[in-house]
């Protein structure tokens, strides 16, 4: 088990690719925080991961709000004794064409997306100083990287994860801290539920692999880079996306 014993928060793990990522954490022998906004799903992924033999707490997180992220890391120092792990998956889109889009969707995107990556970092890195180890992972999208039409608020927010983690790299690789990011392409969510079919078949066809990705293959990503096998990997920005920005 590649990342066994290691206590990993893992934010907006309820659904989509933080709970794959949940669920890839506790096979591989993590103890799992799972936290998120709905108490029913925060149980049903606790309940799965230790149906499959894993550990895991649950902990009801909104990631604007330091106070519930402060009783949450409070909880996870009380139960395991340290944190090992942060990976900042929370996010939401709320996609307008610039000339349309309001004051309320940038800032409650800019709130989740970025500050709330901030926020969830912040809180846990005195205990990783301390502890002289620690690996932060965020999610960033290729969309970060090359922006998209009608996402002017999550490209910025994607393009300033990606920046934050550079940074975090430098700050604190040489207190035994690593930071990276992973950028996803096309993954089949929930988030695409909404999406007409031909425009799910236009999606494909960009990616040179002719699918969308698995939200089961971001996880292994995350579970690589968690792992001491990836002990040496600092400040990256993994592109996961099945080739679609060749």
């Amino acid at each position: 088990m590649r990342l066994k014993d290691k206590v990993s928060i893992i934010t907006g793990s309820a659904r989509g690719i933080g709970q794959a990522t949940a669920f890839k954490f506790g096979r591989e022998g993590a103890k799992v925080v799972v936290c998120d906004l709905t108490p029913e799903l925060i149980e049903e992924t606790v309940a799965t991961i230790r149906a499959n033999g894993g550990e895991a707490i649950g902990c009801l997180v909104d990631v604007r709000d330091m106070h519930s992220i402060r009783r949450m890391v409070d909880e996870v120092l009380s139960t395991f004794g340290r944190i090992d792990v942060l990976v900042n998956n929370a996010g939401i889109v709320k996609d307008a064409q610039l000339k349309n889009m309001t004051d309320d969707q940038f800032d409650l995107v800019i709130d989740i997306n970025l500050k709330g990556v901030y926020n969830c970092t912040r809180a846990v890195v005195d205990t990783m100083l301390q502890q002289q180890s620690g690996v932060i992972l965020s999610t960033s999208s290729i969309v970060g990287l090359y922006g998209n039409f009608g996402q002017t608020n999550y490209a910025a927010t994607k393009g300033a994860v990606i920046s934050m983690t550079k940074t975090w790299a430098k700050e604190l690789g040489r207190k035994g801290i690593r930071a990276n990011a992973i950028c996803p392409g096309f993954i089949g969510t929930t988030i695409l539920n909404s999406m007409p079919e031909r425009v799910l078949r236009a999606m494909e066809e960009k990616v040179p692999l002719g699918r969308l990705g698995k939200p089961e293959e971001i996880a292994d990503a995350f579970a690589f880079l968690a792992s001491d096998e990836a002990s040496y990997i600092n400040g990256i920005v993994l592109e996961v996306g099945g080739g679609v920005t060749i």
